[in-house]
């Protein structure tokens, strides 16, 4: 293990850089994943990791110490001092333990179907991060995010994932709209407005594109046009809006509750 006191090592630099900074990470193709959680995560996965973080501290957790030992041994592994490992930490409370991944190679388009979700300007690391654990826990397999949503893939939004990352089929700076154009199945958009019906009206048994769109700004008048139906969901007076990732979680799970009573009923 090549252990570390200096502030000013390249490699102390690249970590703080790739912490930090949007910019560096797209430049360099690379991300930072923070605690044994998400490494766990991408190891279980199969994520290859390029290097794994220790601080002198984090080394006495046997949780890291496994992890350590799981690691392929072509896995760089890097000790810092404490003061050091909380410079380059992506949190204020670090976690003893960060593992550097490639960013996901861009594959191109694949046809759409099944179910997935919509997102677009949701540019809060952790709603966005929110929502695709709460898209991954309710079996959604695809999420298309426009060019206005944060990075699915920063430090901030992959905590906040737990892991999703690694299950989900993620499109970032996606033409939502050309390429809902030929989807199969219905695309919902939680909205208000003239049509729009409760969630809990809707039969939610056929494959579903589901459109969310920040709070505040909405969904953008170009996806609202594509959505086949307005969905609004029944709220107590007083109340004007849920946080967007709420309103996935009750969108998403609503459809889930309704496809396991089918399949409660079915005979046999």
């Amino acid at each position: 293990m090549k252990a570390i006191r200096a502030r000013d090592n390249p490699t102390v630099k690249r970590l703080h850089a790739l912490a930090h900074s949007a910019r560096e990470r797209r430049k360099s193709g690379e991300t930072v994943l923070d605690g044994a959680h998400l490494v766990d995560a991408a190891l279980a996965a199969q994520w290859p990791l390029k290097a794994l973080i220790v601080s002198e501290s984090g080394l006495l957790r046997a949780e890291h110490c496994a992890l350590l030992e799981r690691a392929p041994s072509a896995t760089e592994r890097i000790l810092l001092t404490d003061t050091l490992f909380a410079h380059v930490s992506p949190v204020d409370a670090p976690s003893g333990l960060l593992a550097v991944i490639d960013l996901p190679p861009t594959a191109p388009p694949r046809a759409l179907d099944g179910d997935l979700i919509v997102l677009d300007g949701v540019q809060d690391p952790g709603n966005l991060g929110t929502i695709l654990r709460t898209a991954a826990a309710a079996g959604i397999g695809h999420a298309l995010l426009t060019a206005g949503c944060t990075q699915a893939w920063s430090p901030r939004a992959l905590r906040a994932g737990m892991g999703a990352q690694f299950v989900l089929r993620i499109e970032e700076h996606a033409d939502a709209v050309s390429r809902l154009a030929a989807y199969p199945g219905r695309r919902l958009a939680t909205a208000l407005g003239e049509g729009a019906r409760p969630l809990y009206a809707l039969d939610l048994a056929g494959p579903v594109a589901w459109l969310f769109g920040a709070e505040g700004q909405g969904l953008s008048p170009a996806l609202l046009a594509a959505a086949d139906q307005r969905v609004l969901i029944p709220m107590a007076g007083g109340i004007e809006s849920l946080n967007v990732g709420a309103a996935v979680a009750v969108c998403l799970f609503e459809q889930r509750r309704q496809r396991a009573l089918l399949h409660d009923r079915a005979p046999g």
